[in-house]
C-alpha cells in the first residue's frame, strides 16, 4: 500500500512496520505486538498516533487505548480469529495469474449475487465459477465480506471493513477467487457498507467518538460523520483497497441515502476511477432517494454507473404476487403501469408529487440494475420465501424473460437460475446478550403485518441465531438437474444466450422509446438500441390474453406462435414476446 495512505499497517523498511491509529479521545496509546514489550505510540496532530515496530507479515497486534481495553486495528487487513481479538500484519504481494485483466464494459454485465458463507466460503464460490460462466453470467457480486462478529451473518453487521471475514477464508483465498474469475472472463463486484457499523465489535465508539455524528441516527444506530477528514479518508481508502489490492472490478454501495454529506459520495466515483487507470471500474448504488443526479448519463460523465432499481423490483413483485404490504404498498395500485414506467424511465418515483426521487428518463437503461429477487427482498420476509411459491410458475417464467432480455442490467440471486426451493432467511451469530434481542426484535417487526397478528405465528419465525436458520438458507445446486428445475435452468441459459448474441452488442447508446400497461398484468415496452434497431418486449403475467399489436423479427416467443398472435393483435396469457426491428 502507498505510504500516502493514512489507515492500516504498512511496511516502511525491511522488517519494519508502521502502525497508525486515529484515537482523538485518547491522551496516550500503546502498541501491543505478540512477543514484544508494549510500545508507546507517538502522538501526532488531529488525534493520530503512530509507532514503528521491528515486525513483518504474520505479526499479531492490538492497540491499548485504555488500561482495561486493547482493541483490534479498525483498519485491520486480517484478523487472527475474530473481530474482538488480535489483528495480523498482512502478507506482502500476491502471484496474480491474470494481472493484465482490465475488466469488461458495464453494458456486458449479467450479475449473480451470492452470499459467500452459503456458497461454502471463498473456495466454494471459486468452485461455482465455471458453472455460472457457462450459464451466461458475466459478473459475480459478493454480499459483504468484511469481518463481522460470530461465524455467520449476512455481512451488514461488519465492524472491520478492511478485513475479509476469517470464516470465509484468508485474504489470499479471496484474491485467488478474484483471479480465477478473471481467468474465466468474469467480473467480480463487492458489496460494501459505509453507512453504519454492526452492534458488536465496533470499538471506535470507545476511543474515536468523533467518528460518529451525535446529531444523526440511522435505522442501524449512530450515523457516521463523513465531515471528519479521517473518517472520509477511512472509507475512501477502503474502497480503493478492494479495487487495488484485491482487484475487484467494482463495488456496490449499500444504502447510500444514510451517508451525509452526499458531497463525499459525489467526489468518490472520479477518485476511484483515477486510482485504477486503464481498468473498467463499475460503481453501483443502493439509494432510497432515487438520486438520478448521482448516476452517469454516459460513459464519459462523472458519477456512478448504476443504481439497484428497487422500484422496478417492487412493481414486478406486486404484479406477480398481488402483495400490498410493506415494500409493496406504494406499488399495489396499477402495478403494470408502474412496471411500464420503470422500464421506460428507470425510477417509478421521481420527485414531486412523489415523496422521493429525481427525474431519470434521460438516463440510459444500463443505469439501472433490475431484478426479480435479491438478498433483501427474499431474506427480509419472515420465512425467507423465494418467488417460486408466491407466484404462478408460468407468470414467473414470463417475468424472467422480461428481466433477461430488457436493456436494464439484470441481476439474479443465487439459486434463481434453477428456481431454488430453499429459502434465504435472516441469520446471525451474535453473543448471548445480543442474540435474544435480535430474535425478539425481528419477531416484533412483523407484528404490523396482518398475516402475523397471531403472536403464536410470530413465535414460529426462525431464530436468526440458530445454526439451523443458516443451514436452511444454503441453496442446493443438485436441484437443477431435476424437473421442473432443469426446465427453469434451460430457460435462463437460452435467454442469456439470446441477450449476449442479440442485445448486449447493441446496448451502448440505447434509449427507451416508451412503455405502457396493456392490461392489468401486462406491459409493452420499446427501446431504440445503439445501432438503430428497435427492441420490443410484450409481457403478460396474467392468464388471460390481452389486446396488443406489435411486429418485428421474433427474438423470443414464450409460447409457440406467440409472435404471430401478437402481430394479429393478441398477446397470449403467461407469455413474453421479444421482437427486433433492424435499423433502417
Amino acid at each position: 500500500m502507498s505510504a500516502a495512505w493514512q489507515w492500516g499497517p504498512r511496511q516502511v523498511a525491511a522488517g519494519i512496520t508502521r502502525f497508525p491509529l486515529w484515537a482523538p479521545d485518547c491522551d496516550a496509546v500503546a502498541l501491543e505486538v505478540d512477543g514484544l514489550a508494549p510500545l508507546p505510540m507517538t502522538g501526532l496532530p488531529d488525534g493520530w498516533f503512530t509507532a514503528d515496530a521491528p515486525v513483518g507479515p504474520g505479526a499479531r497486534y492490538r492497540f491499548r487505548v485504555k488500561p482495561g481495553l486493547a482493541v483490534p486495528d479498525p483498519a485491520s487487513r486480517r484478523q487472527a480469529v475474530d473481530v474482538h481479538g488480535a489483528s495480523v500484519v498482512p502478507a506482502q504481494g500476491f502471484a496474480w495469474r491474470h494481472e493484465g485483466w482490465a475488466g469488461r464494459p458495464w453494458h456486458e454485465a449479467v450479475i449473480q449475487e451470492v452470499h459467500v458463507g452459503a456458497m461454502g466460503g471463498f473456495a466454494g464460490v471459486e468452485a461455482a465459477l465455471p458453472r455460472l460462466r457457462d450459464l451466461g453470467v458475466t459478473a459475480i457480486e459478493l454480499m459483504p465480506v468484511a469481518a463481522f462478529p460470530g461465524a455467520r451473518n449476512w455481512g451488514y453487521d461488519g465492524v472491520l471493513p478492511f478485513a475479509p471475514h476469517p470464516g470465509y477464508g484468508t485474504p489470499e483465498a479471496l484474491k485467488r477467487l478474484v483471479d480465477t474469475a478473471h481467468g474465466l472472463g468474469l467480473m467480480m463486484l463487492l458489496d460494501v457498507v459505509y453507512n453504519h457499523f454492526g452492534p458488536d465489535g465496533a470499538y471506535l465508539h470507545a476511543y474515536a467518538r468523533r467518528f460518529f455524528d451525535a446529531a444523526r441516527e440511522t435505522g442501524w444506530g449512530a450515523a457516521i460523520d463523513f465531515r471528519q477528514p479521517a473518517v472520509a479518508a477511512y472509507f475512501e481508502e477502503n474502497a480503493r483497497y478492494w479495487l487495488e489490492e484485491f482487484r475487484f472490478d467494482g463495488l456496490r454501495f449499500d444504502a447510500v441515502h444514510a451517508i451525509a454529506p452526499q458531497s463525499w459520495l459525489r467526489d468518490l466515483a472520479p477518485k476511484l476511477r483515477a486510482a485504477c487507470p486503464g481498468r473498467h471500474i463499475h460503481l453501483v448504488l443502493e439509494n432510497e432517494h432515487n438520486a438520478a443526479s448521482l448516476l452517469r448519463a454516459d460513459a464519459a460523465a462523472l458519477g456512478f454507473d448504476a443504481q439497484w432499481n428497487d422500484d422496478g423490483h417492487n412493481a414486478l413483485h406486486a404484479l406477480l404476487t398481488g402483495e400490498r404490504e410493506s415494500y409493496y404498498a406504494p406499488f399495489a395500485d396499477d402495478p403494470a403501469g408502474k412496471v411500464a414506467r420503470a422500464l421506460a424511465e428507470g425510477f417509478v418515483f421521481q420527485g414531486a408529487p412523489a415523496p422521493r426521487g429525481e427525474p431519470s428518463a434521460h438516463l440510459p437503461p444500463t443505469a439501472f440494475v433490475l431484478f426479480l429477487q435479491n438478498h433483501d427482498q427474499v431474506g427480509n420476509r419472515a420465512f425467507g420465501e423465494r418467488l417460486g411459491p408466491l407466484a404462478p410458475a408460468p407468470a414467473l417464467a414470463a417475468a424472467t424473460a422480461l428481466l433477461l432480455l430488457a436493456p436494464q442490467i439484470p441481476l439474479l440471486f443465487m439459486g434463481d437460475e434453477w428456481g431454488a426451493t430453499t429459502p434465504f432467511l435472516f441469520f446471525t451469530d451474535h453473543n448471548p446478550d445480543l442474540a435474544p434481542l435480535v430474535r425478539e426484535g425481528r419477531r416484533r417487526e412483523f407484528a404490523r403485518f396482518a398475516a402475523f397478528a397471531d403472536p403464536d405465528l410470530r413465535q414460529r419465525i426462525p431464530d436468526p441465531n440458530a445454526v439451523t436458520t443458516f443451514a436452511a438458507s444454503i441453496p442446493h445446486a443438485m436441484e437443477a438437474a431435476r424437473p421442473p428445475h432443469d426446465a427453469i435452468l434451460a430457460l435462463h441459459r437460452r435467454l442469456l444466450a439470446l441477450r449476449h448474441a442479440s442485445i448486449v452488442p447493441r446496448l451502448p447508446g440505447s434509449q427507451a422509446l416508451g412503455a405502457a400497461a396493456i392490461g392489468p398484468a401486462a406491459v409493452l415496452a420499446r427501446w431504440r438500441l445503439g445501432d438503430g434497431a428497435v427492441l420490443t418486449i410484450a409481457t403478460n403475467t396474467g392468464g388471460a390474453p390481452v389486446a396488443c399489436q406489435a411486429a418485428g423479427v421474433p427474438l423470443f416467443e414464450g409460447a409457440p406462435g406467440a409472435a404471430a398472435s401478437l402481430a394479429g393483435g393478441s398477446l397470449p396469457g403467461f407469455c413474453t414476446v421479444a421482437l427486433l426491428e433492424p435499423a433502417p
